[in-house]
C-alpha cells in the first residue's frame, strides 16, 4: 500500500554535546501534500526536530541523533548517505531571510547550476520568482542585488531559491517571525498554494499562523510529542491537558 507519508520518522533522539536531550524518541509520519506545523514554548526541542529532517543538526558539533528518518523509504541518516543529496530532496527556509551577497537571478541560478541543472536558467529563474509571487516586483531588476529587497522581498527569495532545485519537501524555521504583517500575509498565502505541489513542515512560535496554515498540529513540550492530528482536532478539541493549556496561553 502506497503511504501518504512523505517523511517517516521513527524513535528520533537528539542530544546536544552539553547532555541536553532536545528531542527525545519522536516518532510522527509527515503527510505529503500538506501544511504540518510544529509548535510549542521557547527550548521544546521544535526547532531542533525540523532540522534533524535533513540532517542539519550535524552541523553543530558533538550532537548526537538516533532513531529514523524515512524518505522514499529509505533512512536519511543510513550509512552510505550523502547529507547534500538529502538536502537536495528536503530543502530548509530560515527564520531570517538569508539571500546570496549576489544578484536576484544569481540566487536562483547558483543553486541548481550547482545540482547540476541543465535545462534553460531564465526560464528557471522566471518560473521560481513567480511561484512565490516575486517575479513581477523584481522582473526589471534581476540583475541588482537580492541585498537591495524588502525584508518580506528576501525572504520569498530564499523560499524561490529553495523550489528552484526541485525537493520534494520544504522545512520552514519560523520563517515569518522577522516579517511585517504584510509580508507574514504574503508568505502565510504562498504556503497554501505551494502545498498542491510540495510537501511543507513549518516551526511556528505563533499559534494563530498555525491555526490559519496547517492541515496537521504537532504539539512538542520539552522534547516530548504530546500530541499530533489534525489541526481543527488540535485547536478545537485537544485530547491531552497538556495541549489545552499551552493553546489557552496558560503557559508557554
Amino acid at each position: 500500500m502506497k503511504t501518504t507519508a512523505c517523511l517517516e520518522v521513527i524513535d528520533l533522539s537528539i542530544e546536544y554535546s552539553d547532555g541536553h536531550r532536545a528531542v527525545k524518541d519522536l516518532t510522527m509520519n509527515i503527510d505529503r501534500n500538506a501544511v504540518t506545523a510544529i509548535i510549542g514554548p521557547s527550548g521544546c526541542g521544535k526547532s531542533t526536530a525540523l532540522r534533524a529532517f535533513n540532517r542539519m543538526n550535524e552541523l553543530i558539533p558533538g550532537t548526537k541523533t538516533s532513531g529514523q528518518v524515512l524518505f522514499r523509504g529509505a533512512n536519511i541518516y543510513g550509512s552510505g548517505v550523502d547529507p547534500v543529496e538529502v538536502r537536495r530532496w528536503i530543502g530548509m527556509v530560515f527564520q531570517k531571510p538569508n539571500p546570496f551577497p549576489k544578484t536576484i537571478y544569481e540566487n536562483i541560478a547558483w543553486g541548481a547550476r550547482i545540482n547540476g541543472y541543465r535545462g534553460d536558467m531564465d526560464e528557471l529563474v522566471e518560473s521560481s520568482l513567480f511561484q512565490v509571487a516575486l517575479w513581477d516586483e523584481v522582473k526589471d531588476k534581476l540583475k541588482q542585488s537580492a541585498m537591495a529587497l524588502s525584508g518580506g522581498q528576501q525572504q520569498r527569495l530564499c523560499i524561490a531559491r529553495a523550489l528552484a532545485v526541485s525537493p520534494e519537501v520544504i522545512l520552514m524555521d519560523e520563517p515569518t517571525s522577522a516579517l511585517d504583517p504584510i509580508s507574514t500575509a504574503k508568505i502565510e498565502d504562498l504556503l497554501g498554494q505551494l502545498k498542491s505541489r510540495y510537501s511543507i513542515v513549518i516551526v511556528t512560535h505563533n499559534m494563530q499562523q498555525a491555526a490559519r496554515i496547517s492541515d496537521f498540529t504537532a504539539f512538542l513540550l520539552s522534547g516530548d510529542l504530546v500530541e499530533y492530528a489534525p489541526t481543527k482536532e488540535v485547536f478545537f478539541n485537544p485530547k491531552d491537558e497538556r495541549t489545552e493549556n499551552y493553546i489557552s496561553g496558560r503557559f508557554g
